[in-house]
This record gives structure tokens, C-alpha cells and sequence, in this order.
């Protein structure tokens, strides 16, 4: 099936369908690619946002550490960010977070001083799928990358959770988990690791004020996700999945909602990709974020074969995206 690469590419095609979306309301985007949302891609090359990059990024850093563990991990994570943040390719209208965050270890600062406590901004979770794709990891070292590379920009605890669902949620599907038992299984994620405080990988990132525990701090990330994705329960139950998706589980500019609306799109045609990229897209809050995190689900399930032919040839950096896929097929 080539999964990796189906989820990668997909990442990329949905980054690349909601970049001319992302800021136009939904009306707007109705008008001009009618109800069904953008699905075609544009230009030669069609480019993506920092969305792909960042995921590049990750993925790469996780190419050179094939054993990751703290200590082996941040400084190559490190390295990879600020190389993307001095690149001239840097121009896709980046989060704010990410670009404080690294101009913060550009100082070589340690990373528990850099990143930006008080965010959970959808940056911490766009750019994690390779997490889920990558062969061989322990449960510890999956959830533990998953975190880091969250926090290392994104602070908050709920950035962290939702990095770590959206890395399980690719793994899974990447798995051959039904798409019916996604949800199910991300819930339960959330209550089996409510109070699990990963301080091999996180040190003291919960020490702030107004919070007594390590286990407090990461709860509170897991219960937003949890309710988060109680939303994606409820809206699928209704049944009614036409019109803005933001509407049912959120703008996605914030890491829990970039995750339920993904999940939403996606979950409502699993087996029709170029739709679930469409609706993503189709979106009045962070397109291609949305859209890119449904493509990188529907392509861990249904592999690299479920995308149009011609769109890996058109999509921007799609020799980096193939060396990442052939490593981890």
C-alpha cells in the first residue's frame, strides 16, 4: 500500500488544496470552487505552507535519529527548526508561536526556556504525522517524540496531548485500524494517559504557576482533547455534513480543534480521499492545517495508490516527501 507515502503525500495535498482557502470565509469559498471545496491542485509546482515544511522537518530530523531519545532528539530537532526558520522558503505566512519559539533557541537557550508556555496552537500538531509513521518505535519513544517535538515551540499542555492523538491516529490507520474505531480508540487514549506526565521527555515543562503536579498540568491537555473529540462523536451522530465543518469541532486554529476537524472530515467518507481533502479545505478556519492533517489520515489508510496519479509529480517537494515515504514503506 505504501502507507508512509500515501500519508505524507497526503499531508502535502491537502496542506497544498487549503492554502488558498485559508483565509477566506466559507461563502467565499463556495463561490469560487462551489460546496464541494477546492480539488484540483494549483501550479506548477503546487506549493504547500510551513505545514509540509514543518513536517519535513520532523520527519528528516527523525531520518538522522533512528533510535530517538531526548538527548539524541532535541538538538537535531533543534537544528532542523532553526534551518527552516532561516530559509528563504520561510514564506508561507508561518505561526507566530513557532517563529518566537525558535528565534527563542536560536540563542542556544535550553528549549524548556524558549518555547512558548501558555500556546497550543495548531503548529505543534501539523507537523507530527512522521511521528506515526515511523517503524520500529517503542509506545514510551512514540508518545515521548510525539511530545518533544510539540513542545519544543508549544508550551501548553494541550498542544502536547493533541500532538500525541494525531501521531496515534496516523499510526493507527497506518496499522489497518478501521476507520468506525478511530475515535473509540482515541478516546480511550485520553483517559489511559490522563495523569501519564512523560518527564524523561518533557523535564520540568509543567512547573508554572497555579499548578501543583506534574500530573495536574497533563491532564488538563487530555481533557481538552477529550472534549474535543466528544465533539467529533456528536457531530458525525447528527448526520447532517454539509456546510463549514468549522462549525461542528472548530476553527482548528488551536491544536485540539485542528485535530477534531481533521478527524471530522475525514471520518464522514473515509474511503473518498480527494473528498475528505476537499472538505478540509472547504473550511472557514485553518484550512490547511485541517486539510492537511485529513490527508495525512486518509493516506496512512489508504495508501499512496488512493491519490491522483498526476499529483505527485505537481506537488512542491515531493523528492523529500518520497525519500521520507520509502524509508518508512
Amino acid at each position: 500500500m505504501r502507507a508512509a507515502s500515501g500519508s505524507m503525500f497526503g499531508l502535502a495535498y491537502g496542506d497544498a488544496l487549503g492554502k488558498p482557502t485559508e483565509f477566506m470565509d466559507y461563502p467565499s469559498i463556495v463561490h469560487r470552487y462551489g460546496p464541494g471545496g477546492p480539488r484540483q491542485l494549483e501550479g506548477e509546482p503546487a506549493l504547500v505552507t510551513d505545514d509540509t515544511q514543518m513536517a519535513l522537518a520532523v520527519g528528516e530530523a527523525l531520518l538522522e535519529v533512528r533510535d530517538p531519545t531526548p538527548r539524541l532528539l532535541e538538538p537535531v530537532l533543534r537544528r532542523r527548526f532553526l534551518s527552516w526558520a532561516a530559509s528563504p522558503e520561510n514564506d508561507r505566512a508561518p505561526g507566530m508561536t513557532c517563529l518566537r519559539a525558535i528565534g527563542a533557541l536560536a540563542d542556544g537557550r535550553p528549549w524548556i526556556e524558549a518555547t512558548q508556555t501558555g500556546s497550543k496552537g495548531c503548529g505543534a500538531n501539523m507537523r507530527v504525522t512522521p511521528v506515526g509513521l515511523v517503524p520500529g518505535l517503542s509506545d514510551d519513544q512514540r508518545a515521548g517524540v510525539a511530545q518533544l517535538q510539540a513542545a519544543l515551540t508549544h508550551g501548553h499542555p494541550t498542544g502536547v496531548a493533541a500532538s500525541e492523538l494525531t501521531a496515534y491516529a496516523v499510526f493507527w490507520l497506518r496499522g489497518g485500524l478501521a476507520p468506525a474505531d478511530l475515535l473509540a480508540a482515541l478516546r480511550d487514549r485520553c483517559d489511559e494517559q490522563r495523569k501519564n506526565y512523560r518527564g524523561e521527555w518533557l523535564g520540568e515543562l509543567w512547573r508554572r504557576p497555579m499548578v501543583d503536579s506534574p500530573e495536574e498540568f497533563i491532564a488538563r491537555g487530555w481533557d481538552e482533547c477529550a472534549a474535543a473529540l466528544d465533539r467529533v462523536a456528536t457531530g458525525l451522530a447528527a448526520g447532517a455534513f454539509d456546510g463549514d465543518p468549522c462549525l461542528v469541532t472548530g476553527a482548528g486554529w488551536i491544536a485540539e480543534e485542528a485535530l477534531a476537524t481533521a478527524l471530522y472530515c475525514y471520518l464522514i467518507s473515509p474511503d473518498e480521499p480527494v473528498a475528505v481533502l476537499s472538505r478540509g479545505a472547504a473550511s472557514s478556519g485553518d484550512s490547511d492545517s485541517i486539510a492537511c492533517l485529513a490527508g495525512a489520515f486518509a493516506g496512512a489508510a489508504l495508501g499512496l495508490g488512493a491519490w491522483p496519479a498526476a499529483w505527485q509529480t505537481q506537488i512542491e517537494y515531493a523528492d523529500r516527501l518520497f525519500r521520507l515515504g520509502a524509508a518508512w514503506d
